[in-house]
């Protein structure tokens, strides 16, 4: 007979060293001649990010090698979300030629991994290395600032790399501009900023890096203009390239204001698709030139463009990183492509007839990350019982399988949670997607009278989605004890457009709203405990966290991380993506006081009245740590002032941390100290963890 024991008091063989060393999944994939490569994370290796590659030996074995070693860190800060960091190509002669963006510096540089003598050693003081090892192509920036790069596309036969130049003009983090540029692969530019070619100039905001046709001939990306974010509207250019590697005049295509385009390629054939939200879900299109065009017609000209699938499915996302791929043209003219409701498979299309063949295996969820090589397709996947693995599909006989980075069970998968993908009903009778994880251990039971707690995790974003796959985080709360409710609520990305824009000017309304009702939901039918129910979230799922506190009695306790608390404050000291992002989330400025007011935690704190943790990362350049200094000074009241009670509380600030912890020992005190929290306020006992001190 199994042992019985309160809800929250359950042994885990999953502690927080166990889920903090396998956060993070693989990302940035690109095939590089017959190999694989991808960016991993390292939280033990402060949180770094490295470049894996899988490459054969002389006897036919595969192996996962690191291109580079501590403390090389592979990682742009383009939008402060980054973007693809990486490119390289297979040569004849000498190996790979690689080129990345270094995190520390930001610096572009290029290496030979297989060159003789080749040595990745830390960059030196004046950001350069020894002779074999990486050489910048860039200048050295001042810290946090100067130039940034991403989305590089080799051009071996020009001697350059084309890319995302990011430029700070001045003090402010809205004084930035952003173009296409050229740099030298000789390394004069690291010297010499002159030696930059711009290919366009800085009329639009944001732009992604240029995808180039086979030929050569043309040039296609995205752009983006301020108040808008990229999934409200965004407009595909395409321009003619010059012999001498100028662009022509570009023209738009496919996109405007209130039509986001998500990600555009060349087939093989040169013709161009993307992925549009035009009929109200992220389709894949082929963008087919006007009747009568020809070579001498300037690029773009005239056109439309023709769904390759129409279903209500989403076949892209939010594009909060440059050189996300939902989209990938395989040569003999069908497509990769991932698609789906609330979470996204892997399906090959044939565009001439609009047939789709998903891939056979257990995963339910593939990442914005697609290569090609030949008929081969490699993507990044999971499912409820394994973390994110690179997969390979081969599209001649239809067999996926797991080909690095993979999810090896580090306990008992026993321990793991089932989600259950549900829909709850919340005011108006709308629906809200949500992903239940029932408390589990096998060696463990709870009285037969007793209702576990449960913990509602609002997403960040607010402009994204979770997905029902394994999360070691989670299982640490569901092997204990406590359950937990993910909750897409409106607002999130994943079923449709429509879905979407239940949040336009209802931020700290419809969020908090949709995860008050799946709470109640859960209380109502005998799920969860109503007396032990907490919120929890992460940047924008911060604030939804926070404003749950301060706008509901539902919750008793909550853990706020790194969160947006005050919607004023927020548009002047956060970064130039989302600057500009409450437009759409709360108002034009003009009414942004007045929200602020009825909405915002800062201006709500008297009305917490629960137990609640904030966490903070000290570096963190999208939600600043002035905004949680002032949320405290508001919730602790004026100096000297009796008489009011202060709900008890914690802070904890972490150095050399940003937005989104990434070091193992960051990531191990959050999760201890957030379990001590639930285990004060739902009165359970916990020896294995240090007791949080809360100030009352």
């Amino acid at each position: 007979m199994v042992p019985t024991g309160p809800y929250g008091s359950w042994p885990s063989p999953i502690d927080a060293a166990l889920a903090a060393s396998l956060d993070g999944r693989p990302e940035y994939l690109g095939t590089v001649g017959e190999e694989v490569w991808w960016t991993a994370p390292r939280p033990s290796e402060g949180g770094r990010r490295t470049l894996v590659r899988r490459r054969t030996d002389a006897f036919g074995a595969a192996r996962e090698e690191p291109v580079l070693p501590q403390p090389w860190n592979v990682r742009s800060r383009v939008v402060e979300y980054g973007g693809t960091p990486w490119a390289a190509v297979a040569r004849p002669v000498g190996g790979p030629l690689l080129v990345f963006t270094e995190f520390a510096d930001q610096r572009l540089y290029a290496y030979e991994p297989d060159a003789p003598g080749a040595s990745a050693a830390a960059p030196g003081a004046s950001g350069t290395s020894g002779a074999a090892g990486p050489r910048p192509l860039t200048p050295l920036s001042p810290v946090g600032g100067g130039l940034r790069w991403a989305d590089p596309v080799l051009c071996p036969e020009r001697g350059e790399v084309w890319c995302v130049l990011e430029e700070f003009t001045g003090p402010g983090p809205t004084d930035v501009r952003r173009v296409l540029a050229a740099v030298p692969l000789d390394g004069s530019a690291a010297e010499d900023r002159s030696t930059i070619r711009e290919l366009t100039d800085d009329r639009h905001r944001f732009t992604t890096g240029p995808r180039l046709s086979p030929d050569g001939r043309r040039a296609a990306w995205l752009v983006w203009d301020h108040p808008r974010m990229p999934w409200d509207g965004t407009e595909l250019k395409v321009a003619d390239i010059t012999p001498e590697g100028e662009f022509g005049t570009a023209r738009t295509v496919l996109g405007g204001p209130e039509e986001s385009v998500a990600q555009v390629e060349w087939a093989a054939d040169g013709s161009l698709l993307a992925v549009s939200d035009r009929g109200g879900w992220w389709n894949p299109y082929r963008v087919e030139p006007a009747a009568g065009t020809g070579p001498g017609t300037p690029a773009g000209s005239g056109g439309k463009a023709v769904n390759l699938c129409p279903r209500d499915e989403e076949f892209g996302g939010p594009l909060w990183k440059t050189g996300l791929r939902w989209l990938a043209p395989l040569a003999g003219g069908l497509v990769a492509v991932l698609h789906g409701q609330g979470s996204s498979v892997l399906g090959v299309l044939d565009p001439e007839t609009g047939d789709l063949v998903d891939a056979a295996g257990p995963w339910t969820n593939w990442a914005p990350t697609l290569a090609v090589c030949g008929s081969r397709v490699v993507g990044v996947a999971a499912s409820p019982r394994s973390g994110y693995e690179v997969v390979e599909l081969d599209t001649v006989t239809g067999r996926a399988r797991v080909i690095g980075a993979a999810a090896t069970d580090p306990v008992d998968p026993a321990y793991y949670p089932e989600p259950q993908s549900r829909t709850f009903y919340g005011p108006d009778d709308r629906e809200i997607h949500a992903h239940v994880y029932p408390p589990h251990n096998p060696v463990r039971a709870a009285p037969a009278d007793a209702l576990p707690p449960y913990v509602v995790w609002a997403h960040g974003g607010p402009t994204a989605h979770v997905e029902p796959v394994l999360d070691l985080h989670i299982a640490y709360f569901t092997s204990r004890g406590i359950g937990v409710a993910e909750v897409n609520y409106g607002g999130s990305t994943g079923y449709g457009r429509a879905y979407r824009e239940r949040l336009r000017e209802q931020w700290g309304v419809v969020d908090v709203e949709d995860c008050a009702a799946v709470a109640r939901a859960l209380a109502a039918e005998g799920t969860a405990d109503p007396d032990r129910l907490a919120v929890r979230g992460g940047s924008a799922g911060g604030w939804t966290t926070a404003a749950s506190l301060a706008g509901t009695d539902v919750y008793a306790c909550g853990t706020i991380k790194y969160p947006v608390l005050d919607l004023v404050g927020i548009g002047e000291e956060t970064h130039d993506l989302e600057s500009q992002y409450l437009t759409g989330l709360a108002g034009p400025p003009q009414t942004l006081a007045a929200r602020c007011r009825q909405r915002s935690p800062l201006g709500r704190a008297d009305r917490i009245s629960v137990p609640f943790l904030l966490l903070q990362g000290l570096d963190d350049a999208v939600c600043p740590p002035s905004q949680a200094e002032r949320f405290l000074a508001a919730v602790e009241g004026p100096e000297g002032q009796e008489g009011r009670p202060v709900p008890p509380h914690a802070y904890l600030a972490f150095e050399g941390e940003g937005h989104g912890f990434r070091r193992a020992e960051t990531m191990v005190r959050a999760l201890e100290a957030e379990l001590s929290l639930y285990a004060q306020v739902f009165g359970f006992e916990r020896d294995d963890i240090p007791v949080l001190r809360l100030r009352k």
